[in-house]
């Protein structure tokens, strides 16, 4: 669960990277904090799933942000760009990030118990 938690973060962080620079570089329709931030969300979002399948403490915060972060942009985005905001590319992509976030946190605990549960004490011989 760990590896699809960070590949799935992985994957969402190129894709906002891939989306800002696209913009920033193409025909440009967003303002250019919101490309940058763009950016930079998606590079803070492909190293917290780096981080999360290290074990990594306080990396699972660190993805909370940048998810977090790319949910209200894509608020600001579909604003601005659509003059309105369907509640049903956003509910998805909040759900998305929910199911990345309780497979980081379910695959960490899963990986602990399996390390604790593998754990012998040492036997001496007399």
């Amino acid at each position: 669960m760990l590896t699809f938690a960070a590949l799935g973060m992985a994957g969402y962080g190129l894709y906002s990277l891939g989306a800002g620079f696209a913009d920033l570089f193409g025909d440009s329709q967003l303002e250019l904090l919101a490309d940058v931030g763009s950016i930079m969300l998606g590079a803070m979002l492909v190293l917290a799933g780096l981080f999360v399948r290290i074990g990594l403490p306080g990396s699972l915060a660190l993805a909370l942000a940048a998810l977090f972060g790319l949910q209200s942009l894509a608020l600001h985005n579909a604003a601005h760009l659509y003059r309105q905001v369907a509640p049903e590319p956003q509910i998805a992509r909040a759900l998305f990030a929910a199911l990345l976030v309780a497979l980081a946190y379910f695959g960490r605990n899963e990986e602990n118990t399996k390390e604790t549960r593998d754990w012998r004490p040492e036997t001496r011989d007399r």
